[in-house]
């Protein structure tokens, strides 16, 4: 095991994978605020898993939230899993791939139109590859 990697992590990990992005994916962490590079990220194209490139967000779903971290407002259909998180004494909802089930982030209804919806994603979890 690399100092890379991390016990808790699946052993079918691609090697690739940062320190960070192990963190977020398979231990529920949280980037910075304001610090993923996907926020700027204007090209069309699709936003896939950083661990299996699972696509789970189009760039025609993604909008600026000033949230600090990517959002969308529609995932592609069947590729995540939503459920109740309790963790840091609230109710949330996240957002889980459906292939590994690895953390992505978190849903909120204070989103835009046409979902009200607003799935703020850690960049860390997500690839971006243009069409």
């Amino acid at each position: 095991m690399t100092s890379n990697q991390n016990a808790s992590q699946p052993k079918n990990q691609q090697p690739e994978l940062t320190q960070d992005q192990c963190f977020i994916l398979y231990e529920k962490g949280t980037e910075p605020p304001f610090t993923s590079p996907l926020l700027k990220e204007k090209r069309i194209g699709t936003y896939v898993t950083a661990d299996t490139q699972l696509p789970v967000f189009r760039s025609e779903a993604k909008f600026e939230s000033r949230s600090g971290w990517p959002s969308f407002f529609e995932p592609i259909a069947d590729n995540i899993i939503l459920q109740e998180d309790t963790s840091h004494g609230m109710v949330r909802t996240e957002v889980l791939s459906k292939d590994t089930q690895v953390h992505l982030g978190h849903v909120f209804e204070d989103g835009p139109p046409p979902t009200g919806k607003r799935f703020c994603i850690n960049g860390e979890a997500l690839l971006f590859i243009p069409d």
